[in-house]
C-alpha cells in the first residue's frame, strides 16, 4: 500500500486524510504544532516536522501554505498539491470541468458570483473558499470552481483548469514567493500547463509575457472596467456594485460569457458581498465606520482609501505584510486628509514611512486602543476605516477574527 505523508494539518488537508481514511489509507502527518508522536482516532500518526523521513514515505500531500524554503520541502522526494493529486484521481467516469480563479484581491467575491451565473451548469465553488476539493471530488459537481492562491499554484505541476480567470496582480506574499516577480510567474503558470480547447482571461499587462505568448488555449484580455464593460455588453449603472466589487462583477460576467455564451446581470445583482469587505455600519452616534479587515494587502487599501478620499479618514493600518512595500500607501496619504492608527506587528516599520511622508500617525500596538483613539477624533462627516494591509495573523486567529473584533470595540460601551 501506499505509504502517504500530508505537510500541514489545516482547512484543505484535514478532508484529504478523512478521505483517504474512508479508503483504507492511514497516513502520517506532519505539522510544527506536533510537539510529540501520536495517533488520532483513525490511526493517523501526527509527528513534528523534524520527524519526517523521505525513506519511510512514497507520496507528500502539502498544505498550500507551507514555503518552499521550510525543512520539510527540503526532504520531500515526491510532493504533491491537493490539485494534482486529485487530478490524479480523475478518470474517464468522473471528470469535471474547472474554472480556477486568481489574483490579488477580489478572488472569493469573482469566485462566488461566478459560481451563482453558473449554477444551472451544476457549478460548486471550493479551493480557498466554499468546499474542500476532497468534498467536491466526492459529491462529483460536473463543475468546479475554485478560489485558487498562488501558493497552490507554485505547487501544482500537472493539474490546469478549462477556462483560468486571473484577477489584476499586485504586490502581495513577498516573504513567501521571495519576490514580486516569483510571485508573477506563479499567477501565470497555468497558462504553461493548460492545452489545446482551454480558456482564460487576463490582465492587458501580460500579454506580452512569455507565458500568455506560449499558451495553447484561447486568451482574452481586459483592460480597465470601461472596456471590459464594453466587451461584456451591459451598462455599469445596471449593476448593483461599485468600487473594486464592479470589477469583479464585469470580470465574473465576462467569464460566464466566454464559459457559455450567456449573462444574467438579474442574477447577479442578487448577489450580497461578504463580511469583512468593505463592509460599513455606523455607530449609535450615527458615525460611519468600514470594516474591511480583508483588506490584506496594499492595493487592497488603495482601494478603501479612494472610496473614500472625500471624508476625513481614521485608518487602521498594520499587522504582518508579509515583506510588501508599503510606501503607496504613504504616497497616496499626502493627497489626503488622514490620520494613521498603527496595530500589529510592524507598527515600527509604519513609524518610520510615516516620519519619512509627513503623516500624521498614531502608534496603538493593539486593535481596541486604535478604536478607542479614533472614536475619540471621528465626526459624523468622517469615516473610522480598518483596511490594516496586512495579514492577521501575528494578533489574531484570522481576517474574520480581526474584523468581528472591530465592530464589537466600536458599539460597545456606547
Amino acid at each position: 500500500m501506499e505509504r502517504i505523508s500530508v505537510f500541514g494539518y489545516g482547512t484543505t488537508t484535514r478532508p484529504i486524510v478523512k478521505l483517504l481514511n474512508t479508503q483504507g489509507i492511514v497516513c502520517a502527518i506532519f505539522d510544527d504544532v506536533f510537539k510529540q508522536a501520536s495517533h488520532d482516532q483513525e490511526g493517523n500518526a501526527l509527528l513534528p516536522s523534524s520527524w519526517f523521513d523521505p525513506q519511510t514515505s512514497d507520496l507528500e500531500i502539502l498544505s498550500p501554505g507551507i514555503p518552499p524554503s521550510h525543512p520539510l520541502l527540503q526532504k520531500a522526494k515526491h510532493p504533491i498539491s491537493e490539485y494534482d493529486y486529485f487530478y490524479d484521481q480523475f478518470s474517464p467516469e468522473y471528470n469535471p470541468q474547472s474554472i480556477w480563479i486568481s489574483g490579488t484581491n477580489g478572488k472569493t467575491t469573482t469566485t462566488e458570483m461566478l459560481t451563482l451565473l453558473l449554477k444551472d451548469q451544476g457549478a460548486k465553488s471550493g479551493g480557498n473558499i466554499g468546499t474542500p476539493l476532497a468534498e467536491l471530488y466526492r459529491q462529483k459537481p460536473p463543475l468546479w470552481v475554485l478560489e485558487t492562491s498562488s501558493f497552490t499554484l507554485h505547487y501544482t505541476h500537472r493539474a490546469y483548469p478549462t477556462f483560468y480567470l486571473l484577477l489584476p496582480v499586485r504586490e502581495d506574499h513577498i516573504s513567501w514567493h521571495t519576490s514580486f516577480e516569483a510571485y508573477v510567474q506563479a499567477k501565470l503558470k497555468p497558462l504553461l500547463i493548460m492545452q489545446q480547447d482551454t480558456f482564460a482571461l487576463l490582465p492587458q499587462e501580460f500579454a506580452h509575457r512569455y507565458e500568455a505568448k506560449n499558451f495553447l488555449g484561447k486568451a482574452f484580455y481586459y483592460q480597465d472596467i470601461q472596456t471590459l464593460a464594453q466587451d461584456v455588453g451591459v451598462d455599469t449603472h445596471a449593476l448593483h456594485f461599485k468600487g473594486p466589487f464592479l470589477l469583479d462583477a464585469l470580470l465574473a460576467l465576462q467569464a460566464a460569457k466566454i464559459f457559455s455564451s450567456r449573462i444574467d446581470t438579474t442574477l447577479l445583482n442578487t448577489f450580497k458581498i461578504g463580511q469583512h469587505r468593505m463592509e460599513e455600519f455606523h455607530d449609535s452616534k450615527g458615525r460611519l465606520w468600514v470594516d474591511d479587515s480583508k483588506g490584506t494587502n496594499v492595493d487592497a487599501t488603495l482601494e478603501a482609501l479612494k472610496s473614500y478620499a472625500d471624508k476625513k479618514i481614521f485608518l487602521i493600518l498594520g499587522g504582518d505584510d508579509k515583506g510588501a512595500d508599503l510606501r503607496p500607501i504613504f504616497e497616496l496619504a499626502r493627497g489626503l486628509d488622514i490620520e494613521i492608527f498603527a496595530i500589529g506587528s510592524n507598527e515600527e516599520k509604519l513609524c518610520v514611512l510615516a516620519r519619512e511622508y509627513a503623516c500624521v500617525l498614531h502608534p496603538c500596538a493593539e486593535l481596541k486602543n486604535a478604536v478607542n483613539a479614533i472614536k475619540e477624533r471621528l465626526g459624523r462627516d468622517g469615516v473610522g476605516l480598518l483596511s490594516p494591509a496586512a495579514a492577521s495573523l501575528d494578533q489574531f486567529s484570522s481576517y474574520k477574527e480581526r474584523g468581528e473584533l472591530f465592530c464589537q470595540y466600536v458599539t460597545e460601551e456606547e
